[in-house]
C-alpha cells in the first residue's frame, strides 16, 4: 500500500472518518436524497402517479410563475430585503461583539450576552403576537404612546411603506445575539500581545478597534457575508408569514418568493409550480454565490470559500 495513496490515508485517518460518517449520512439522506424531487418542476403532479409516474409538462410550471404577474415583485422584494438584512445585521452584530469584548466587568458582559441571545430561541409565532401587541391600531403599545403624546394613530397593518423598517428591526432583534457569536470568536482568536503593544504605543480604544480588531476580523466577515449572499434569493418564510400573514394590503411591500409559493400551493395544490419556484431559487442562489466568490477572489484569495 502506497504511503501517499487513497486507501493509506483512509486507514490512517479512519477514526476521524468514522466520526465524520454520521454527518455525511445525514447530509446524503436529507440534503442530496430529496434532490430527486427536482423532476417535479417539469411534471404535472398527480397523486396517483406520484413523483415518477406523473406526466411530463415541460416548462409550463415555470410559465405559471412568470405569468402570474408577481414574479418580478416577489423576486425584487426577496433580494432587497436580504440585502437590507445582511447589511444591517452584519453592522449590528460586529458592533455588539466589539462592545462586549471591551466591557471590563465579566459578569455584566455575560448577563448582557445572555439577554441578547434569548430572542433567538423565541418562535416567530410568539414574535408575531409581540408585534401585534406593539403595532395594533386599537390596543398596540406604540399607538398608545402616540395617543398619549397627542399624535395621530398609525394603522401599521395597512401602511405597507413602514414594513421594510419593521421587518428589519424584528429580524435584527431576534438574530443579533446569535449572529454576534461568530464575531466574538474571531475577536477572541486575535493575539492579545498585539493589543498590548498598541496600548504601550499610546493607541486609545477607538484606534485599537479600527486599526486592529476590525481588520483582523475581515476574513470571518467575508466568509459569513458569502454564506449569507448564497441565500439571497430565499426569504425567511417563518418571519414574513407570521408577521404579515394573509394581509393583501401589504403584499406589494412584503411578499417574497417563499410566501407567494406557499399561498399558490395551499390554494391550487400545484406541487409542480412549487418545485419549479424552488429550482428557480436554487439556481439563482448558486449563480450568485459563484459570482460573489469570484469577485472576492479578485480582491484576495484568502477570503474565498473555494
Amino acid at each position: 500500500m502506497k504511503k501517499h495513496g487513497f486507501w493509506y490515508k483512509v486507514k490512517k485517518y479512519r477514526i476521524f472518518l468514522l466520526m465524520l460518517l454520521p454527518a455525511v449520512i445525514y447530509t446524503l439522506i436529507f440534503s442530496y436524497g430529496p434532490m430527486v424531487g427536482i423532476i417535479l418542476a417539469f411534471k404535472k403532479y398527480t397523486y396517483a402517479g406520484g413523483i415518477f409516474k406523473s406526466p411530463w409538462n415541460g416548462f409550463k410550471n415555470f410559465e405559471f410563475f412568470f405569468k402570474s404577474g408577481q414574479a418580478w415583485t416577489v423576486t425584487r422584494n426577496t433580494v432587497l430585503y436580504n440585502l437590507l438584512f445582511i447589511a444591517f445585521n452584519t453592522f449590528l452584530q460586529m458592533t455588539v461583539a466589539i462592545l462586549l469584548t471591551e466591557l471590563k466587568n465579566k459578569y455584566f458582559r455575560k448577563i448582557s450576552q445572555s439577554i441578547m441571545f434569548l430572542p433567538y430561541f423565541i418562535s416567530w409565532v410568539i414574535v408575531s403576537v409581540i408585534s401585534f401587541n406593539l403595532l395594533s391600531y386599537d390596543y398596540g403599545f406604540v399607538n398608545g404612546i402616540i395617543s398619549k403624546l397627542g399624535g395621530t394613530k398609525i394603522n401599521f397593518y395597512t401602511t405597507g411603506v413602514l414594513w421594510p423598517l419593521i421587518l428589519t428591526l424584528f429580524n435584527a432583534w431576534k438574530g443579533v445575539g446569535y449572529g454576534s457569536v461568530m464575531y466574538l470568536a474571531a475577536i477572541m482568536g486575535i493575539d492579545t500581545s498585539i493589543y498590548e503593544a498598541a496600548e504601550i504605543d499610546g493607541a486609545n480604544v477607538f484606534q485599537r478597534i479600527f486599526r486592529i480588531t476590525i481588520p483582523l476580523m475581515a476574513p470571518t466577515v467575508m466568509i459569513l457575508l458569502l454564506l449569507a449572499v448564497g441565500g439571497i434569493f430565499r426569504g425567511n418564510f417563518d418571519m414574513f408569514y407570521n408577521l404579515v400573514g394573509n394581509n393583501g394590503l401589504l403584499y406589494n411591500y412584503t411578499d417574497v418568493i417563499d410566501t407567494l409559493t406557499f399561498r399558490a400551493l395551499i390554494t391550487n395544490k400545484d406541487f409542480g409550480m412549487s418545485a419549479a419556484v424552488g429550482l428557480y431559487q436554487s439556481v439563482l442562489c448558486f449563480i450568485t454565490i459563484l459570482a460573489a466568490n469570484k469577485l472576492v477572489s479578485v480582491y484576495s484569495e484568502d477570503y474565498t470559500l473555494f
